[in-house]
């Protein structure tokens, strides 16, 4: 559910934070910073706990936005499933930074597109140890929001999308 502009969101909500994945809004606290009063949405990541406080005037900067919707999962297995090869070509410093980019935009087509691409080009050669930390990170990141938003267990999730590639 990608946010549109002057969407708020509630305590309890869950929310995408861009790299570093799924959370739950746990408050919206009001602070005192230089001398002017601003809101924070105070968002704690599932993955691992931390707590990350972003201003609620700037939502759209940092990227936070809701958890796909049912339309949006059929698209990211759509990208999935298109399994075009990756153009190899490219150096592996410039695949990185063109995929850390992908990642960093919080979008979850983005993260699809990169895992696809890393899943492919595994199938044809042995990923190197910064190509799988890579893959690792959209994995996890799109496991979890997919297993948030079908409300199934992430193994289920995971499976599913490595049978796509078996």
């Amino acid at each position: 559910m990608e946010k549109k502009k002057g969407t708020l969101f509630k305590i309890g909500d869950m929310a995408v934070y861009p790299s570093h994945g799924v959370g739950v809004i746990d408050a919206i606290e009001t602070k005192n910073l230089a001398g002017r009063e601003q809101k924070f949405y105070i968002l704690r990541l599932l993955s691992n706990g931390m707590t990350i406080m972003i201003p609620t005037d700037n939502v759209e900067q940092v990227g936070l936005r809701g958890i796909v919707t049912s339309r949006e999962i059929a698209k990211v297995y759509k990208i999935l499933k298109e399994k075009r090869i990756p153009s190899d070509s490219q150096t592996w410093n410039r695949r990185y930074r063109e995929y850390m980019e992908k990642i960093r935009t919080g979008s979850v087509f983005e993260v699809a597109e990169v895992l696809r691409d890393l899943l492919v080009l595994r199938i044809g050669k042995d990923l190197s140890f910064g190509e799988r930390r890579m893959l690792d990170m959209a994995k996890g990141l799109l496991v979890k929001e997919l297993s948030v938003a079908q409300n199934s267990p992430e193994e289920r999730i995971e499976k599913h999308i490595e049978a796509l590639f078996a």
